[in-house]
């Protein structure tokens, strides 16, 4: 993928992109960069793929005071008009899946398709590890664990986090990574600012799942590992459930992060769905039905069709 930026709001936000054709905007999860989007990239033949560093994350700036899943929707929504990108298929992974929740709600009329991917925001249970860094004193646990020294004892390093809920294997490895980079203060104040907004000590505290109706006509596909021990997957399956129409699939042997782990399942995956949906193209009239309940929008959004 090609790396490029573009200055919003007098902060760079950094964006890697590739191909050409309708949008897919792959938003990534916390302390986790658009590199985690590498393997299965190239696999997406056919269209504008467009992965950004969310404010505060990778190479972008960070912003001041607000890691809000809402503020970072509203940057997805500006980096869109500043490439002149009418509208595009959103797949968000983790904390990414939220911030693609939110989008779909605030910005309705940019979403083509949903695809959550081990999604945050449908619900309280989270690991440990992140409910722990909700907590008081976090700062300088993570100054810390950061550290150079100790991230190179990746053994050492990798039992705690085993203790902690994360799988052994990727999400170790991604895990071990993204703790690396709190290394910098900028990221880490980041890293701190997005968990305390979005996660507290009891688990999360954003929950998209009494809007979940509001995504009735938008086709959407929710992909899990079957092994995910960050987010249960009993989350996915829920929401599942209060879409229809929905579809939902496990990946085999995957842990939190199947793009990484299993990215040919997963490029199949979405190229099936892809071609297989069309564009929710809602508009403000389908909105307001779906808000007063007065019945049902066009049956045609999101029929079969070409991507």
């Amino acid at each position: 993928m090609h790396l490029d930026s573009v200055t919003l709001h007098g902060r760079e936000l950094v964006y890697r992109t590739q191909g050409e054709g309708p949008c897919l905007l792959l938003v990534h999860g916390i302390s986790q960069d658009s590199t985690t989007w590498s393997s299965l990239a190239p696999l997406l033949d056919g269209y504008r793929v467009l992965a950004p560093d969310l404010p505060g994350h990778g190479g972008s700036a960070n912003p001041p005071g607000d890691h809000s899943m809402g503020s970072y929707a509203s940057a997805l929504r500006d980096l869109l008009l500043a490439l002149e990108i009418d509208s595009g298929t959103v797949v968000g992974h983790s904390l990414g899946g939220g911030v693609a929740l939110q989008f779909a709600y605030q910005f309705p009329a940019y979403l083509d398709r949903l695809v959550l991917v081990d999604s945050g925001g449908l619900g309280s249970d989270v690991s440990a590890l992140l409910r722990a860094a909700a907590l008081p004193g976090a700062d300088l646990v993570i100054r810390g664990i950061s550290h150079d020294r100790v991230t190179r004892g990746a053994a050492g390093l990798g039992r705690v986090l085993a203790r902690l809920g994360v799988r052994v294997g990727t999400d170790i490895q991604e895990a071990q990574r993204g703790i690396a980079g709190l290394a910098d203060p900028d990221v880490r104040r980041a890293f701190l600012g997005t968990v305390r907004t979005n996660i507290g000590p009891r688990g999360q505290r954003v929950s998209a799942n009494d809007r979940l109706y509001l995504a009735t006509h938008v086709p959407t596909l929710i992909l899990w590992g079957e092994r995910d021990r960050i987010i249960p997957r009993s989350h996915g399956l829920e929401a599942h459930a209060s879409v229809p129409d929905s579809e939902f699939e496990v990946v085999p042997g995957a842990g939190h992060f199947p793009h990484v782990e299993a990215p040919g399942r997963v490029g199949a995956s979405l190229q099936r769905f892809l071609a297989a949906t069309r564009p929710a193209g809602l508009t403000k009239e389908d909105l307001s039905a779906l808000l007063r309940n007065d019945g049902p929008v066009d049956e045609n959004a999101g029929a079969p069709g070409p991507g």
